[in-house]
């Protein structure tokens, strides 16, 4: 049960994160002339991930599907090394949990640039932005 906890918290987090503070540049409609803001409907069909974008008036942008085989490795790495780290900080030293805080950051920062390289032709992302939608593709991976 503390996992469904940690995870809702990731999740929350994240969402707040993007509303707050995001860089998110959809191509098609800045060529178009609009330049946000935007809600984003993530989703998994089919084992692809599915954006809906709307405007903040909810006019449809684009809708677009990613296959999941690309990040599903990095997915299942992050989320084992998310466990150890949730497992870690209930009784290892400061140095191990610091060891596996890293291995985790660094299989995100993978993730987040795997999104971003994905997205390259319809969506520019700056590395925070990456990184939060990528928590978001986790815990729907994790649902799904």
């Amino acid at each position: 049960m503390r996992r469904s906890a940690d995870v809702d918290h990731e999740r929350r987090v994240a969402i707040f994160d993007l509303i707050e503070d995001n860089s998110f540049e959809v191509i098609k409609a800045t060529e178009a002339g609009y330049h946000g803001p935007y809600k984003l409907t993530l989703a998994i069909e089919e084992g692809r991930l599915v954006f809906d974008l709307v405007t903040s008036e909810d006019q449809a942008v684009m809708v677009f599907k990613l296959a999941m085989s690309p990040f599903r490795r990095t997915i299942r790495e992050y989320l084992s090394v998310c466990d150890r780290y949730y497992e870690a900080i209930k009784s290892s030293s400061p140095s191990q949990i610091e060891a596996i805080d890293m291995g985790r950051r660094g299989l995100h920062n993978d993730g987040s640039a795997l999104l971003r390289e994905r997205l390259e032709d319809k969506i520019i992302l700056d590395h925070q932005t990456a990184r939060r939608l990528f928590t978001l593709i986790c815990v729907l991976h994790m649902k799904g």
